[in-house]
């Protein structure tokens, strides 16, 4: 680098350069070799499963696909089986590709093996609210605990009609802007959460909260990418640089994602506390509001913890499903352009069953199997979190300290299990007379042992009025060039702390089953 590229009025000696450089370099040479050391010492005794062969210092980082993992991993898993040892850096990596030995360590033995490793970019990019990464302790179990008193199955299923609803509402938005399906999308899950959480009734369309959480979920979930924790764990000093310096870009899109953070936490909580101040009868329940009125019966300090941890929970119910959820349509609509065939069958079976004269509820799921079919074949054709977050040891367990990943894209790529697993296929879950399998790639998308998604029930009964209210009253099909001809998809995909196709040109068309006037019928009822 030379002089005049650096915004300097005075040279910079080529030796401070020259140490500057090294020092870091010094510090993680150290590092690695004390973790060396110590894993050695540890593991003495007991070989380490295969894997690639790691370099000195850096481990297996350049022959890992960091955007991608979950390729390296099912590769991996080709060569060298289904459990597979790498090192990044200093840190020991254990990958499992089956399903049945995720259960038997995450799950069997989830009292030892439900801790977080660090994970260097949560913190800077405002990410340490999500009690999904937190380490197990105190304030996990209390944000588990507020989490779980609001959506256990007994009471989540007070939002069934809500979820119903907004499904309806999403299909009447697709309607007026069919193009704008990727923000339909979005707004429908993040609409379902923020009525659950903060009994918070969005707008439609442009609501400001809603768009805070979207623009939250933009600027993190691209940020906290492994390739850019890797990238500080090694550079922590990226942080600290001046906002002018060559380099900062990072450190400037991490304080981006942190102000939306706070908007995130503090702007639908103090919603509440507003209306809980304001409104003379008792408010709407909602997850929120309970937990605000039984935290006045602790003393401080206590209740200060109590406030944190119902902050931090919520906010992550809100990321939560909003990421998650509007991920899963996106998959959907993919398959459905790709598929017409499914969509096709999926329109039939619900004609069949409900008739033409109203739209699916709630109590028709049983009756409609090949549409069931369909929803476990999006969640795991192109599964949302392709590599589960990754569990540490809080004690030894033959081998210590290693962080331990569950390759999800694996498990749902295992051709004895799911034959032709490329292939869009929701009769894998039939059998020959039409029903249900026992297979249902729930069981392991979602996670694994005491780390396993807490939101599951919510997130499914948010997918299926979805889906059933699409496939009941659309069409997907390929766009057309200005000739007429199809417009192949060649999906490009969003890679973070979720998994997604990017919006692409597509055609949704009302059928003429269901009229725009009979869903409006059905949302005013």
């Amino acid at each position: 680098m030379t002089e005049s590229l650096l915004p300097f009025t005075a040279p910079w000696p080529s030796s401070t350069a020259s140490l500057a450089l090294l020092i870091p370099v010094a510090v993680i040479g150290v590092q690695v070799v004390r973790g060396i050391v110590q894993r050695r010492k540890e593991s003495k005794g007991f070989p380490l499963p295969p894997g690639p062969k790691p370099l000195p210092l850096l481990g297996n980082v350049l022959s890992m696909d960091t955007v991608e993992l979950f390729n390296s991993f099912t590769e991996w898993h080709a060569d060298y089986g289904d459990i597979v040892y790498s090192r990044v850096l200093n840190q020991d990596v254990i990958i499992l590709g089956k399903h049945p030995l995720a259960c038997d360590l995450l799950e069997k033995r989830s009292q030892i093996y439900s801790d977080r490793p660090f994970i260097a970019t949560l913190k800077p990019f405002g990410l340490d609210f999500d009690f999904a990464f937190t380490p197990y302790g105190d304030h996990w179990r209390l944000c588990r605990r507020i989490f779980h008193q609001t959506f256990r199955d007994d009471v989540a299923i007070t939002f069934r009609p809500m979820q119903l609803r907004r499904a309806r509402q999403l299909v009447v938005n697709m309607l007026d802007e069919p193009d704008q399906y990727a923000i339909h999308y979005t707004t429908f899950s993040a609409a379902i959460a923020l009525s659950a959480v903060y009994d918070y009734e969005p707008s439609p369309r442009n609501d400001p909260i809603v768009q805070t959480v979207n623009q939250f979920h933009e600027v993190c979930m691209s940020g906290t990418t492994p390739g850019k924790a890797i990238l500080l764990k090694v550079f922590p000093f990226l942080l600290h640089i001046p906002d002018w310096f060559p380099g900062s870009s990072l450190k400037r899109e991490a304080k981006h994602s942190r102000e939306w953070a706070r908007k995130l936490i503090d702007t639908p909580y103090q919603y509440v506390q507003k209306r809980m101040g304001t409104i003379s009868e008792n408010p709407a329940f909602s997850m929120v509001s309970d937990h605000i009125t039984r935290m006045q019966q602790y003393d401080e300090p206590y209740r200060s913890k109590y406030e944190t941890a119902l902050k931090h929970a919520s906010a992550t119910a809100v990321i939560g499903a909003a990421g998650t959820t509007s991920a899963v349509l996106m998959v959907f609509t993919l398959a459905m352009v790709q598929n017409p065939h499914v969509w096709k069958r999926a329109q039939a079976e619900i004609d069949a069953v409900i008739g033409m004269d109203r739209l699916p509820e709630l109590d028709d799921r049983s009756s409609l199997p090949y549409v069931e079919a369909v929803l476990r074949e999006t969640m795991r054709w192109q599964p949302v979190a392709p590599v589960a977050a990754p569990h540490a040891t809080t004690q030894s367990d033959i081998y210590n300290g290693a962080v331990i990943y569950g390759n999800i894209w694996g498990m749902s790529r295992d051709e004895v299990r799911y034959p032709n697993a490329k292939k869009f296929i929701p009769e894998r879950f039939l059998t020959a007379e039409g029903t249900l399998t026992n297979d249902d790639p729930a069981e392991f998308i979602f996670g694994f042992g005491r780390r396993i998604c807490p939101g599951r029930p919510t997130a499914d009964a948010s997918l299926w009025p979805a889906i059933v209210t699409m496939l009941a009253t659309l069409n997907f099909s390929l766009a057309k060039d200005v000739d007429g001809n199809d417009i192949t998809v060649d999906p490009k995909y969003f890679n973070g702390t979720t998994r997604h196709p990017e919006a692409f040109l597509c055609d949704i068309a009302p059928r003429s089953r269901i009229s725009k006037a009979t869903l409006e019928r059905a949302l005013a009822n």
